[in-house]
């Protein structure tokens, strides 16, 4: 079953409200998004080491398919939540960013081609 966007941010941020719930029921501190921002460098970490169990340069996991799911899920979770805490509308930062990286690409592209066919 596909999602939005936009339904995939109200998942991630429903989790969060419930994280920040326990948090208070804990009677523990209320993560911000700095607190996250630590979390996430975490999940990086993590997500670093099953990438190279599965490219067979260190041991880990026999089920690594299963734990890269989940940790890239992890980071995931953690931008789109960081982003809401900090007011950046992501789908549309991402939107913007990759269609900006994409013409600068063809543009290069062009112009060594344009390069190429000079020489």
């Amino acid at each position: 079953m596909s999602r939005t966007f936009s339904e995939l941010t109200v998942m991630a941020t429903a989790v969060r409200d419930h994280y920040n719930e326990l948090q208070k029921v804990d009677g523990k501190k209320v993560w911000d998004a700095g607190d996250r921002m630590a979390g996430f460098v975490g999940d990086v970490g993590a997500l670093s080491k099953l990438v190279m169990v599965k490219r067979g340069l260190r041991r880990g996991p026999d089920n690594v398919d299963d734990e890269l799911a989940h940790e890239i899920s992890d980071c995931l979770w953690s931008i789109m939540v960081i982003a809401d805490e900090l007011g950046i509308n992501l789908e549309e930062a991402f939107v913007h960013t990759v269609g900006g990286l994409h013409e600068r690409i063809e543009k290069e592209k062009a112009n060594k081609t344009q390069y190429l066919r000079e020489k």
